[in-house]
């Protein structure tokens, strides 16, 4: 019931930054309720793994190798969550999913982040 789009992945230098976005939505007419937001990344050979992670109350959450550098931000009323990223490094190469929870869990399609040396 709950399409989620992802953007703003692309090619960056280590030590630049991304900002992804991710919308969640529903067909005309449905109502839903979102618990939680979040972001999940995987690279080849890897199994995905939580980035960052915000509940509606604003309560975050996020894996010790981005503390410090990313950033999880969302905006209830767009149904939007947000990861702003810093100091990107080249092990932060991956594909970057956005999820949600409301009744069940939902995730994007993905978006590609690519960190050069």
């Amino acid at each position: 019931q709950v399409q989620l789009v992802e953007s703003g992945g692309g090619l960056v230098q280590a030590g630049g930054s991304l900002r992804l976005s991710c919308v969640a939505s529903v067909a005309s007419g449905s109502i839903f309720s979102i618990n939680a937001m979040g972001w999940h990344r995987q690279a080849p050979g890897k199994q995905r793994e939580l980035v960052a992670s915000a509940t509606t109350g604003g309560v975050t959450n996020y894996a010790d190798f981005v503390k410090g550098r990313f950033t999880i931000s969302r905006d209830n009323a767009k149904n939007t969550v947000y990861l702003q990223m810093n100091s990107l490094r080249p092990e932060d190469t991956a594909v970057y999913y956005c999820y949600a929870i409301a009744r069940g869990l939902y995730w994007g399609q993905g978006t590609q982040v690519t960190v050069s040396s």
